[in-house]
């Protein structure tokens, strides 16, 4: 089983547990090392196991190594008495969401393989993770979000089995290439913000993408969006890009973020008339800016604009 991440998840190692150890006999499986069940819980081996009420679980506060597997936990919660635990393991319980775990800064192992989990969110603040093991990629095809932002990802890979994938979030990691996003059909929301990307490309099959973030990368042309003609949202702001480009098929945008650039032409504009349905523009910092009738220009060039910069227009 791999630890479920884009490459390196802060330079995660990847668990190689194999399933035998989740086995076991029924009194391993209702107790845990430091979280034991109270006994009058019924012991349950049907698949439709009832969740568990976390106050029947005591908690050692003291405990570094924590054990919750198998518990019948049907929702993270009061854990916050955990604050000198650096590993915590809840595989095999009923969890549907991961939450909660704000408090549990020292946290540098999470193990929550076979739950009942859709979405990776809530984990922003486990600054000191270093394994997360969620389950087999392969699992997975049902996963709608996935969000892996502010961690060390280098490589984007391992996401050739999630084909119901709707919205992937790569913020703040050190990305070098758009890659490995062929299989993502059905990806409507991409955002990888604060990266290290130079080109725009590897975009081709998201035929259904339609917001795009790549704002504060050091990308220089506006390309390879040919096929992503559903876009309504797209942020190329704080990159390096001199021309607006190769966009005029986008029809159907909306917002068009392209501040912090280096746009001093006004005729690039005409790349955007054709999106009728365009209300909201972002091009201050750049030399455009400095045109004394700046905003009167955007407004007759695109009609259609309601909110210039931050500044909604007044009629």
């Amino acid at each position: 089983m791999a630890s479920l991440s884009v490459g390196e998840l802060q330079e995660m190692e990847v668990d190689r547990r194999g399933e035998s150890e989740e086995s076991g006999d029924d009194e391993t499986r209702r107790r845990s090392i430091n979280g034991d069940v109270d006994p009058n819980q019924p012991n349950t081996t049907s698949k439709e196991e009832s969740p568990v009420d976390m106050d029947t679980i005591t908690l050692d506060p003291e405990e570094e190594d924590v054990d919750l597997v198998h518990c019948r936990i049907g929702k993270i919660e009061g854990l916050e008495v955990l604050q000198k635990a650096k590993t915590l393991s809840l595989r095999q319980n009923l969890i549907k969401k991961i939450e909660n775990l704000d408090s549990l800064s020292s946290l540098r192992e999470l193990d929550l393989y076979d739950n009942q989990i859709r979405k990776l969110e809530n984990l922003h603040n486990l600054t000191q993770l270093e394994l997360l093991d969620i389950a087999n990629l392969e699992h997975l095809a049902v996963l709608e979000m996935l969000e892996l932002g502010s961690n060390r990802i280098r490589v984007i890979e391992n996401l050739d089995t999630m084909s119901s994938l709707q919205s992937l979030f790569l913020g703040t990691n050190k990305i070098t290439k758009l890659q490995n996003l062929d299989a993502l059909h059905n990806l409507t929301v991409l955002s990888i913000q604060s990266n290290r990307i130079t080109k725009i490309e590897g975009l081709q099959n998201l035929v259904n993408l339609r917001e795009l973030y790549l704002s504060h990368n050091g990308v220089e042309v506006i390309e390879g969006l040919e096929n992503n003609k559903k876009l309504t949202t797209l942020d190329i702001a704080a990159n390096r890009v001199k021309k607006i480009e190769n966009i005029s098929h986008l029809t159907e945008l909306q917002e068009f973020w392209m501040n912090d650039n280096q746009i001093d032409n006004w005729s690039d504009l005409d790349e955007l008339k054709n999106a009728k349905s365009l209300e909201t523009v972002y091009l201050e910092r750049n030399p455009l800016q400095k045109d004394p009738q700046y905003r009167r220009k955007i407004m007759l060039a695109l009609p259609t604009v309601r909110q210039i910069d931050a500044t909604f227009i007044r009629f």
